[in-house]
C-alpha cells in the first residue's frame, strides 16, 4: 500500500515520463493525437493505418479509368505493422515488446489475409494478446485495416 509520499512520488515519476511524439517522416495524424505516447515503461501507439507520408495509401491500386480501386488487406496490414515497428524503434523497443494489439477490419472476409501477414510479425506462443473487431468504416474509404498497439519496455 502506498503512503501519501509514495503515491506523490509515483505520480511525479509518471508525469516526468509521460511523453507524446509525432514521428517525423510519417503521415500526420488526422486529428489531435500523437503517433506514440510513452507513460513510464508503457508505450502506446495510436490507431495506425497504411497511410504514407505523402497521404497516399499502401495497398490501394487503381484498376481502371473509372477510378475503381482494389484494396489489398495484406499490403495494408504489412504497411501498418511496419509503421508500428518504426514508432517502437523511436522508443528503443521492438515488436517483441508489444503486449497488446487491437485490430479494426472493415470486412471480416479480410481476416485470413490480415492474419497471414500478422503471423509474419508475431508468434502465437510469445506474441501479444490480440482483439480483432469489425467496424463499419475507417477514416478514409481506401482503408481496410487500422491497428492500435501497446508495448512494455523498461527504460
Amino acid at each position: 500500500m502506498f503512503n501519501k509520499i509514495g503515491l506523490d512520488c509515483a505520480r511525479a515519476e509518471l508525469k516526468m515520463t509521460n511523453k507524446s511524439r509525432l514521428v517525423e517522416g510519417k503521415a500526420t495524424p488526422r486529428g489531435a493525437y500523437p503517433h506514440v505516447k510513452r507513460v513510464g515503461d508503457f508505450i502506446f501507439m495510436s490507431g495506425t493505418s497504411s497511410r504514407l507520408p505523402d497521404n497516399s495509401f499502401a495497398g490501394v491500386h487503381k484498376v481502371d479509368e473509372m477510378g475503381t480501386m482494389r484494396l489489398d488487406v495484406k499490403e495494408q496490414t504489412r504497411a501498418v505493422l511496419e509503421n508500428i515497428k518504426d514508432y517502437l524503434a523511436l522508443e528503443g523497443a521492438t515488436m517483441a515488446d508489444v503486449v497488446d494489439v487491437t485490430s479494426f477490419l472493415v470486412n471480416m472476409n479480410d481476416f485470413a489475409g490480415y492474419n497471414e501477414v500478422y503471423a509474419q510479425y508475431f508468434d502465437k506462443e510469445t506474441g501479444p494478446t490480440r482483439t480483432t473487431v469489425a467496424v463499419h468504416q475507417l477514416p478514409h474509404p481506401n482503408l481496410v485495416i487500422e491497428i492500435k498497439a501497446m508495448a512494455f519496455k523498461p527504460k
